[in-house]
């Protein structure tokens, strides 16, 4: 299951409207993310949130992504959350390790 699946399956299980936001470019065979830092957009009660998804690992060099984006300030201007989810998978020493998320947001 890939990061981005994660996300939807943990955000669903929260009741949470949610769809992809980024899309597959044929003949060049690449993903190309809304406004270039996007994979998910998160339709909460009081707000909509703007969610790029990777492992744990790769998560600053995400926010770095946002934060160069130049949609990223209009983003927080027009009062949209952007969101940035980490899986890893953690557990102690000698047990089951199981996948985590970590969440932050970016201001």
């Amino acid at each position: 299951m890939t990061p981005t699946a994660r996300s939807i399956a943990y955000l669903r299980e929260q009741m949470v409207p949610v769809d992809t936001a980024e899309r597959w470019i044929p003949g060049a065979n690449v993903r190309r993310d809304l406004f270039g830092c996007i994979d998910l957009v998160a339709l909460y009660t009081e707000t909509t949130a703007f969610i790029q998804v990777t492992t744990a690992d790769n998560m600053a060099a995400r926010e770095a992504k946002i934060r160069a984006s130049q949609h990223f300030t209009e983003l927080n201007k027009a009062g949209r959350e952007v969101w940035l989810h980490g899986w890893s998978k953690r557990g102690k020493r000698g047990e089951r390790k199981r996948w985590t998320l970590t969440e932050r947001r970016v201001q």
